[in-house]
């Protein structure tokens, strides 16, 4: 590893740094990828945006935030001891529980000696002389790499639409996944949300418990299960852990890792589709699948997303627990989504979101027909009328799956920017690499099954490839590895089929990449699950990775 000083005006100097690998991003898969190139002796450095560890858990720490996945799952899997010494206190795990998790990985694997936070990534060019990535940072340091590495994540480029008079508003502005780090009261105070996706149903009944009055600005109504979240027990822990290796075996051979750990008893998903059910059967594992909780009704009918009237089934039955859970009836169909099928966003899981609106503090704005007109300083005005306000709060998620990798100007092979190529829809081969953006890695990245499989464990299953990768190079004196145009083109084709063959195009979501306005509206996520994802990777990379563009 070498260092030098740029010759820069003292001002603006920088250092330039040569590394085996720099990878952006210090979430799960970026801890995990750093952790495992080290261990295999290369020189790897990780850059970080925050001024700690944890990723999209270190950005989002809104009141509620947690994962809704189980404690059990959502975790590494690649060290026994680290399994079975952790002790989780809840069957989903909040926040503040997975930055502490995440804080003891850091420490436990001295991680921290190769992390640089408060460096945000601005620029990621390849040279091609070099052969090499040059890595530019918000600073202006510089840092030249191999291979670079994004695991930039999902669900972690805000977006905050752009109403008329927002300056003007003279309250506090907070968008749920860049909540302040100090507390934030609401006592006393006029709150309005907007948006009803995740993060809002998780925050609205704590928010809701503290203000004086909330005002919800719906736009989209969205299916809620109860999560039926509850402490982790000694006796549940236990019999769990004796069963690790099974349930990590299961896990890495069910396509989208969906089964449920409940008081240590595994939930499988059905595999029966639903004609082979009577309609007895069929209301008795709905049934089931929901009194269990959290997202277990994915699991319903191995058909359920492909079959629409198994899947129009199960909506209404959703829809009538959501009518039972709201007082009032008129208010109850306003909560009640329509129009699209139910999986085909994503299902959240809540902690009693829909009894908030039973409170008499709590009232229900829709804007879909009559969208927000303008912020003024003292509220939002819709349809004419003003709704006081101190605070506004903006739960209007992500520009997913692609928004934190084009925010970065990243440019391959004779100066092609990612941003400028990706504006019909991403265009990946694996959701791993890019044509013509030779040793450039993505981690979860868009056209993967990231979004519908266990992200920790598809990070995992990546960062063990990337070092194989490396070593297979290094045996072989190769610099470059890239993926061809034939390999992605058809791998596209490949995703877009899947997606067709399923209800997911029916719906205006962030898997189709409906919720930025000008956005191309593609698939943004891999539905053939994770089996015949490995299936294609590793016959993609068989035989000295046959299937990629190696040269020395």
């Amino acid at each position: 590893m070498s260092v030098e000083t740029l010759e820069r005006p003292a001002a603006t100097r920088a250092v330039d740094t040569d590394f085996d690998a720099v990878v952006i991003g210090a979430g799960f898969a970026g801890l995990y990828a750093l952790h495992r190139l080290r261990s295999r002796g290369y020189a790897v450095r990780l850059l970080e945006a925050g001024s700690g560890v944890g990723g999209t858990w270190y950005w989002n720490r809104y009141p509620g935030a947690r994962v809704d996945i189980e404690s059990h799952e959502y975790s590494y899997s690649f060290d026994s001891d680290l399994q079975q010494e952790w002790v989780w206190s809840e069957r989903y795990p909040a926040q503040p529980e997975l930055m502490r998790y995440l804080n003891h990985v850091a420490d436990r694997y001295d991680l921290r000696r190769d992390i640089q936070l408060d460096t945000r990534v601005t620029a990621a060019h390849y040279d091609e002389q070099g052969a090499r990535w040059l890595i530019e940072t918000a600073t202006g340091q510089r840092f030249y790499a191999t291979y670079c590495i994004m695991a930039t994540g999902l669900l972690v480029a805000p977006n905050k639409p752009e109403f008329p008079g927002l300056d003007s508003f003279k309250g506090r502005q907070i968008h749920t996944s860049l909540w302040p780090r100090e507390p934030v009261s609401f006592q006393g105070r006029r709150v309005g949300v907007i948006g009803t996706g995740s993060s809002a149903v998780q925050s609205i009944p704590l928010i809701a418990e503290e203000a004086e009055h909330l005002t919800v600005f719906q736009r989209t109504p969205v299916f809620c299960i109860p999560a039926n979240n509850r402490p982790n027990t000694p006796e549940n822990d236990q019999a769990l852990k004796a069963r690790y290796d099974e349930v990590r075996h299961i896990e890495h051979e069910i396509s989208f890792g969906g089964f449920f750990l409940t008081n240590s008893r595994i939930e499988l998903p059905t595999l029966t589709t639903y004609a082979e059910a009577t309609p007895e059967e069929r209301l008795a594992e709905f049934e089931r699948r929901y009194a269990s909780g959290g997202l277990n009704c994915y699991s319903t009918y191995s058909d359920i997303v492909t079959n629409k009237e198994a899947n129009d089934a199960l909506g209404d039955f959703i829809r009538d627990k959501i009518r039972q859970r709201v007082k009032n009836p008129a208010l109850a169909e306003k909560l009640v989504p329509q129009g699209w099928p139910i999986l085909t966003k994503r299902l959240c899981a809540d902690t009693n979101y829909y009894e908030t609106f039973n409170r008499n503090n709590v009232s229900l704005v829709e804007i879909k027909d009559t969208p927000i007109e303008r912020f003024t300083p003292n509220g939002i005005v819709v349809a004419g009328i003003e709704y006081p306000l101190d605070d506004v709060i903006f739960a209007t998620g992500f520009d997913a799956q692609t928004g934190s990798l084009t925010r970065i100007d990243i440019r391959g092979r004779g100066g092609r920017s990612l941003r400028e190529e990706w504006q019909q829809g991403p265009q990946t081969f694996l959701g791993f690499m890019v044509e013509g953006f030779p040793n450039f890695f993505m981690m979860n990245g868009p056209c993967s099954p990231g979004a519908v499989f266990q992200p920790v464990l598809l990070g995992q299953y990546q960062g063990d490839w990337l070092a194989d990768c490396f070593d297979w190079m290094a045996a072989n004196k190769r610099r470059c590895i890239e993926t061809t145009p034939a390999a992605q083109e058809e791998w596209i084709q490949h995703c877009n089929a899947v997606a067709d063959a399923t209800l997911f195009p029916q719906a205006n979501s962030w898997y189709m990449g409906a919720n930025i306005p000008g956005k191309a509206r593609v698939i943004l996520t891999y539905l053939g699950g994770f089996i015949e994802y490995r299936r294609r990777f590793n016959e993609a990379t068989a035989n000295g990775y046959s299937g990629f563009t190696v040269t020395g």
